[in-house]
């Protein structure tokens, strides 16, 4: 009986090892990690901007009706640049004469040849009269006598000249001639006709409305970036100029004005654009696209690669836009963000870096 209890036991203490030994072996192939494949970027330093984004019409920053003064004869003038008549779309100086109102009447009645005439003469004569009376040739109440009619004389003269260039229909300003009534050559046209429109939109102006949440970050200077769908491959520069202090009621909304250089006039008065206007800008720091950003209890996150482990870095953010956010603190320059495979990571999980 001793002899078959030894026996059991011995078996039970085999049976027992095998168990053991084969347990082990099992547990030892499922301890074996498996990488998960990644791919990565190593940061480097850019910049970001936010912006806060408005539509309108451009409207030029100049523009003139020019209209007749006076009754008269019309005659257009020809454009010493193109030696033809102006006409639609000609560029124009300052002074530029445009139209001419003839009125031979109107003209000898303005006397203006005689008026120029009488002040060189009362200029001559208060010269003359000056220094008389230094010598004491003649008294102080006439050489006042001679001031009074030389200054009677310039006004004459300067009211002859404002009459006459009623009779001129100049550009008030560089510009481009945008409308032109069609008038034959010596019809009468009559005083207070519309006879050109002057535009200058080398500078433009647009005014947007905008809401209220973004009245503290707007600012006058700021940069305002301007496109049109039909100048696909142009971006002008602008900047706000004015801001209203106050927000609509009803609209929830402010008026700001902006200006826009439009040196190569491309833009054209009535076009309807796109403004960005650059609210906040940071350079030199570690920008990275929002797709890379994981949703936490603790806010965002993303994984970096160290060696062959993942590691989860906690992010504190500043500016952000509608694709990228800058990372105030838990990325510098060099790390090895993971762009692809990020999604079911877990911390202080294997990698592997494809290439």
């Amino acid at each position: 009986m001793k002899y078959i209890n030894k026996i059991l036991f011995g078996a039970l203490v085999v049976g027992t090892a095998l168990g053991f030994g084969s347990c082990k072996k099992h547990q030892g192939g499922a301890s074996q990690e498996i990488p998960v494949p990644v791919s990565v970027t190593d940061l480097r330093l850019g910049s970001i901007s936010k912006f806060v984004e408005a539509s309108g019409t451009v409207q030029p920053k100049g523009k003139v009706e020019l209209a007749s003064e006076m009754a008269g004869a019309y005659r257009l003038r020809r454009n010493p640049k193109t030696g033809r008549p102006y006409a639609l779309g000609d560029k124009v100086r300052k002074g530029e004469v445009i139209i001419k109102l003839e009125d031979k009447e109107y003209e000898n009645g303005i006397r203006f040849e005689s008026s120029k005439l009488s002040l060189d003469i009362n200029k001559q004569e208060l010269e003359k009269q000056k220094k008389l009376y230094e010598k004491g040739g003649v008294t102080l109440r006439d050489m006042r006598n001679s001031e009074k009619s030389y200054i009677d004389a310039t006004y004459a003269f300067e009211d002859s000249k404002i009459k006459m260039d009623k009779m001129l229909i100049k550009a008030p300003f560089d510009g481009v001639i945008t409308d032109l009534p069609y008038f034959s050559n010596g019809v009468k046209v009559k005083n207070g006709e519309a006879l050109a429109t002057v535009m200058s939109y080398k500078q433009l102006l647009l005014e947007v409305k905008l809401p209220a949440k973004d009245f503290m970050d707007l600012k006058s200077g700021q940069q305002v970036l301007v496109t049109n769908h039909n100048l696909p491959d142009d971006t002008l520069k602008g900047e706000v100029r004015e801001i209203s202090p106050s927000i609509d009621e009803t609209t929830r909304t402010f008026k700001s004005k902006i200006t826009i250089e439009n040196s190569g006039m491309l833009l054209r008065p009535g076009m309807f654009v796109q403004a960005n206007i650059e609210v906040a800008r940071a350079d030199s720091v570690v920008v990275v696209p929002k797709d890379y950003l994981l949703a936490r209890r603790h806010g965002k996150s993303v994984f970096v690669v160290e060696k062959t482990r993942a590691k989860e870095r906690r992010l504190r953010l500043g500016i952000q836009n509608k694709d990228f956010v800058e990372v105030k603190a838990g990325l510098s320059k060099g790390d090895r963000m993971v762009t692809k495979g990020f999604e079911t990571l877990g911390n202080e999980a294997k990698v592997k870096v494809l290439q």
